[in-house]
């Protein structure tokens, strides 16, 4: 049976298009896709993000633990409120999921992972958390909303009654109780994913919309994620991929040499023998819109498309693809029996509103 998050009922009252995601009842538009993308990009719109799961961990010991439990090292968290991104690996080094973790307190860690993995997740962590002196607890009194766009902050200062968010830096946080909220997101531009309880949820969600902050689907969050080379689980990577070939090294943490995180060696092998594989992006002069599976033909071996679509911002067709390392220019992709020729760039395709590739 399919999850509802608390704000179901006000999606159906604003029209909202209903599907079925990762165990959850989502809106998918409610009106114009490509109005709700535009709108993130040139003004604010407002997500329900609230099937993300919210895992808190507590204890003398969990520092240590998320140091060997994830590629990147919380030892970087300098300040409460900070976070970083990375990934929890298994024992060979396939991406179990990709999540934010934040350093609420020196004993206090908040996680944030995906709705699609959250039951094997929450396993994962809690066996190995197993002699640990620590807590692990599923938040599912709090709800999420994503509150995104070069209007954001305006918006969420004035109906939180908060000081000005000018000195809240990306990839931090602030805590009022059961308020959190950071300066996080999954677009490409400046926003926040605010929790708060599921009780408080649909006032602050129908205060956005009163101030005119435009709400947005799964449609806008997939085609703003792409424009924004966002890795989305279990396309663009999944068990089967390392980090190292879902563009994503730059989140594995090697030093120091002595933090053995689960799936290091693994790793470290695959570097010594040569990465195989690249996840690169693709540029599409005209033609078909590429879609997930389709196939990638160049000259050192076929790949394939993990992410495509049409960028409303950029204009045109759009890819993620996972190819053989070291190609680096023109490659072909098969759509409908024909081969249509793509540009490998590099990602992302636009940052915070600015197109970076003609």
């Amino acid at each position: 049976m399919s999850n509802k998050t608390p704000l179901y009922q006000a999606h159906l009252d604003a029209g909202g298009r209903m599907v079925e995601f990762a165990g959850w009842i989502l809106p998918i538009r409610y009106g114009s896709l490509v109005d709700e993308h535009h709108a993130v990009r040139r003004a604010a719109g407002v997500f329900d993000v609230s099937h993300m799961t919210v895992v808190d961990l507590q204890g003398p010991d969990v520092r240590a633990f998320l140091r060997r439990l994830l590629a990147n090292d919380v030892d970087k968290i300098r300040e409460h409120g900070q976070a970083i991104y990375g990934c929890m690996l298994d024992d060979t080094g396939g991406i179990l999921d990709d999540l934010i973790s934040y350093r609420l307190e020196d004993e206090f860690y908040r996680l944030v992972v995906n709705a699609a993995t959250r039951e094997s997740d929450l396993n994962w962590i809690r066996r190995q958390a197993a002699g640990h002196a620590l807590d692990v607890t599923e938040r599912d009194d709090l709800a999420m909303i994503a509150v995104q766009g070069p209007e954001a902050a305006g918006h969420l200062v004035e109906l939180l009654k908060l000081p000005s968010l000018a000195d809240l830096k990306p990839f931090r946080s602030i805590l009022h109780g059961d308020l959190f909220l950071a300066r996080t997101g999954y677009t490409g531009e400046d926003g926040f994913e605010v929790v708060l309880s599921n009780t408080e949820a649909e006032n602050l969600w129908q205060a956005l919309l009163a101030r005119g902050v435009v709400p947005c689907g799964l449609g806008a969050r997939d085609s703003l994620r792409l424009e924004a080379g966002l890795n989305l689980y279990s396309q663009d990577m999944d068990t089967g991929t390392t980090p190292l070939e879902s563009n994503l090294a730059w989140t594995v943490a090697f030093e120091p040499a002595g933090r053995d995180f689960i799936g290091r060696a693994a790793l470290e092998r695959q570097l010594s023998e040569g990465v195989p594989r690249q996840l690169v992006g693709l540029l599409f002069d005209a033609g078909g819109i590429p879609r997930h599976g389709a196939r990638v033909v160049t000259a050192a071996g076929d790949g394939v498309v993990t992410s495509g679509g049409f960028g409303p911002t950029i204009e045109r067709p759009i890819a993620m693809a996972r190819i053989p390392a070291g190609v680096s220019e023109q490659v072909e992709v098969e759509l409908r029996g024909k081969l249509l020729p793509a540009r490998v760039v590099r990602m992302p395709f636009v940052r915070k509103g600015k197109v970076l590739h003609s």
